[in-house]
């Protein structure tokens, strides 16, 4: 009886790896319908920006595009992953950080962004965003090396 008792306890989630997970779900959920309303020019979601602003979105080259599908879609599919228990999260996580770089370099180093989108709470905003993505990849490698993830 023993024996079964702890193959039972052995299989389940911690409670964090759900609470981690669906947080990162939700989190990232809304990267992806940002991209999605901004990509297909979503007219009631663009509203909220400026007519400078959606020009900017507008003229984003491919490589930018690309660079924010990755960085989008990764974290996406790693929120999925860690729910699904998988040691692919790790890697989707890294494809996400590797596409929030890419993006981040393209916006604020090579691009001409408009000044409303250089103020402080941009700039703290994509700072949030980098955090949540470096603590989502290191909790993902944590748990995979603690073999909650296979």
């Amino acid at each position: 009886m023993t024996d079964m008792g702890q193959a039972v306890s052995a299989t389940r989630r911690p409670v964090h790896l759900w609470l981690v997970g669906t947080f990162s779900l939700l989190w990232n959920a809304f990267g992806a319908f940002d991209y999605v309303m901004t990509k297909t020019h979503n007219a009631a979601y663009l509203a909220g920006f400026t007519v400078e602003q959606r020009a900017y979105f507008d003229s984003f080259p491919t490589v930018m595009v690309s660079l924010w599908a990755f960085g989008v879609w990764g974290a996406l599919a790693g929120s999925l992953l860690l729910l699904a228990r998988s040691r692919h999260a790790v890697a989707a996580f890294v494809v996400s950080l590797a596409g929030l770089a890419g993006s981040t370099i393209t916006q604020f180093a090579l691009l001409d962004a408009p000044d409303s989108l250089h103020s402080a709470g941009m700039v703290a905003m994509n700072l949030v965003i980098w955090a949540v993505a470096i603590v989502l990849l290191v909790y993902a490698r944590m748990m995979t090396m603690k073999g909650e993830l296979r």
